[in-house]
C-alpha cells in the first residue's frame, strides 16, 4: 500500500507544470464567476474543459483518490495529524500545487500554506468554544450533574427509553444554538451514565449524539445553527424559510432515525452485546450526587444565554454562555466536586484533541479547494440538467462531501447557485431548505471533522466500531428526509 502511494505521488508531481495548473486553476475560477452564461452557450465553458481535460482529470484523480484514501485511514485509525497531510500532499502533486512558499507562484498557492491556513484559521476561530465546551463537560461530570440528571431521565423514562432520553437531550440543546461539538460534549457524561444504567453498548453512544444534534434539528427552519443561517445571507431569506415542509421532514427523520436506532440497539442486545465499563470513565454509582433540578441549571444556563443572545454577540454568544455553565457547574453543585482541578486539566486536554482533529480536516479541505478538479466538480455538478432545487441539492452534497464540511459545501455552493436558481424563477424559501438539508447529509462521511471528534477524542471508541450505525443515522436518514423535501415541493407544499 505505501509504495503504491510512493510510486502514485512522485509520478503525480513529475506529469505537471506548476505554471501549467496555475493557468489552469484561474481558467477555472473565471468559468466559475461565468457560469450562468457559459453553462447556457457552451462555448468558453466547453472550449476551456476540452483544452485543459488532462490537467483537469488527473486533478480529478488526485483528489477522489485523495479523499478514498483518507477514509480508508481515518477507518483504519490512523492519526488526522498524519493521514490529512499525506492526503493533501496527493492532492498537491496531482493539481501542481507547489510544496512550500519559496516555491508558489505569483497567487502565493502553496500546499504548506494553505493547509496551515485553514489549520490555524479554525483554532482561532472556535479554539475558545472548544475549550469552554469541555470544560463544561468534565465539571457535569465532576460535579455529579450528568449522573443526576440520567438517574433522574432512567426513573421517568425507564432504561427502554435511555437512548431517547440522550437524543431529546442533543436536540433541546442544538435547538438552542449550542454548537455541535459543545452539545457532543456536554451530554456525553449524560449519556454515558444512561447507557451504563440500562447495560446498552456503548459503542451506539456517538451515533445516539450525532442524531440528536446533526440531523432533524441542524438543518431546521428556525435553528440558530450557521447551517441554517447561511443561507439567508445569500438568498435574501429568513431561518424560517419552507417551515411547512421543513417540519414535516423533521418529524419524519427524528422518528424514523430513532425508530432505527431503537432497531439496531435491540439487535445488539440481542446477540449478547452489552455496556464494558473502563478505567477511565466517569464514576457511575456515587450517592453524593446534587438535586436533579440544581443538576439542569448550568445546562439552562448555556440554553438560555445562547439563545437570547445570539443574535446580537453571534459566536460569542456560546463562549459566553459556556464559561456561564462553566460558574454554573462548579458553583451550585460546589458540594459535590471532586478534583476539580483534574477535570480542568482533563477537559483542556480534550478540547485541544478535539479541534487539532477538526482543524487538520479543515486543512486538508482547504488545499483541495485550490484545485482545478474542485473547481471543475463545482461547475460540473451545477451545470446538471433538470429541477434547479435538484442540482442544488446535488451540488451541496458533493462539496459537502469533498470539504467533509455541512457549512463548507454551502459557503462554496451558494454564491453560484443562489443568483443563477433566483434567476431563473426558483422559490429562494424553497432553495434555501433544500441546501440546509442537503448540506446535512453527505458531510457526515468518516473523515468528517465532528465525526472524528464525537467518535475519537469525546467516546474513545474507533471508526470500525461506531461509524456505521453513526452512517446510517447522519447520512443515509438525512438523505431519505432530502428525497422526502424535494417531494413536499414538487406536489406544492
Amino acid at each position: 500500500m505505501r509504495s503504491v502511494i510512493l510510486i502514485f505521488v512522485v509520478a503525480a508531481g513529475a506529469s505537471l507544470s506548476t505554471a501549467r495548473v496555475t493557468e489552469c486553476r484561474r481558467a477555472v475560477t473565471c468559468t466559475l464567476v461565468q457560469f450562468p452564461v457559459t453553462v447556457a452557450r457552451g462555448d468558453h465553458g466547453a472550449r476551456f474543459f476540452k483544452e485543459h481535460a488532462g490537467n483537469i482529470m488527473l486533478s480529478l484523480f488526485g483528489l477522489l483518490g485523495a479523499l478514498a484514501l483518507l477514509i480508508y485511514l481515518t477507518m483504519r485509525g490512523m492519526s488526522l495529524f498524519v493521514a490529512t497531510p499525506l492526503c493533501a500532499l496527493i492532492v498537491a502533486l496531482t493539481a501542481g500545487v507547489p510544496l512550500l512558499p519559496p516555491l508558489a507562484g505569483e497567487d502565493g498557492v502553496n500546499l504548506v500554506t494553505q493547509y496551515m491556513n485553514g489549520f490555524t484559521g479554525f483554532i482561532a476561530s472556535w479554539f475558545f468554544v472548544f475549550l469552554f465546551g469541555s470544560l463544561f463537560g468534565k465539571l457535569m461530570e465532576s460535579s455529579g450533574g450528568a449522573d443526576s440528571v440520567s438517574r433522574w431521565i432512567i426513573t421517568r423514562l425507564g432504561t427502554d427509553r435511555a437512548a431517547l432520553a440522550v437524543v431529546l437531550a442533543c436536540a433541546v440543546l442544538t435547538y438552542g444554538g449550542v454548537s455541535l461539538f459543545v452539545v457532543a460534549f456536554s451530554v456525553y457524561p449524560m449519556a454515558l451514565a444512561l447507557f451504563r444504567g440500562a447495560n446498552l453498548p456503548r459503542r451506539f453512544i456517538p451515533a445516539t449524539l450525532a442524531f440528536g444534534s446533526v440531523t432533524f434539528t441542524m438543518t431546521s427552519a428556525g435553528s440558530p445553527e450557521i447551517q441554517n443561517w447561511i443561507p439567508v445571507e445569500h438568498l435574501g431569506t429568513s431561518p424560517l424559510a419552507a417551515w411547512e415542509a421543513s417540519l414535516v421532514v423533521a418529524i419524519f427523520m427524528a422518528v424514523s432515525g430513532y425508530l432505527w436506532l431503537r432497531w439496531m440497539l435491540r439487535r445488539a442486545v440481542a446477540r449478547g452485546e452489552m455496556f464494558h465499563a473502563r478505567a477511565d470513565d466517569p464514576e457511575g454509582q456515587r450517592e453524593d450526587l446534587p438535586h436533579p433540578a440544581l443538576a439542569l441549571i448550568p445546562l439552562g444556563l448555556v440554553l438560555g444565554i445562547s439563545f437570547t443572545t445570539h443574535d446580537q454577540l453571534g459566536t460569542s454568544a456560546l463562549i459566553i454562555a459556556l464559561l456561564a455553565g462553566c460558574f454554573g457547574a462548579a458553583l451550585i453543585n460546589i458540594r459535590h466536586l471532586h478534583q476539580p482541578g483534574e477535570a480542568m486539566t482533563e477537559g483542556g486536554t480534550g478540547a485541544l484533541i478535539a479541534i487539532g482533529n477538526t482543524a487538520a480536516v479543515v486543512g486538508f479541505g482547504t488545499v483541495a479547494r485550490v484545485s482545478p478538479a474542485f473547481d471543475a466538480a463545482v461547475v460540473w455538478v451545477t451545470a446538471l440538467p433538470g429541477s434547479g432545487l435538484v442540482s442544488a441539492a446535488v451540488a451541496v452534497s458533493a462539496i459537502a462531501a469533498m470539504t467533509g464540511s455541512a457549512s463548507g459545501g454551502q459557503a462554496i455552493a451558494l454564491p453560484i447557485l443562489g443568483p443563477h436558481y433566483l434567476d431563473q424563477g426558483v422559490d429562494p424559501d424553497q432553495l434555501h431548505r433544500v441546501v440546509a438539508i442537503s448540506s446535512g447529509a453527505l458531510d457526515s462521511l468518516p473523515h468528517n471533522g465532528y465525526v472524528v471528534t464525537t467518535i475519537r477524542a469525546i467516546c474513545k471508541e474507533t471508526h470500525a466500531a461506531a461509524y456505521a450505525p453513526m452512517g446510517a443515522l447522519t447520512v443515509i436518514v438525512p438523505l431519505a428526509g432530502l428525497v422526502l423535501c424535494l417531494g413536499l415541493f414538487m406536489i406544492g407544499l
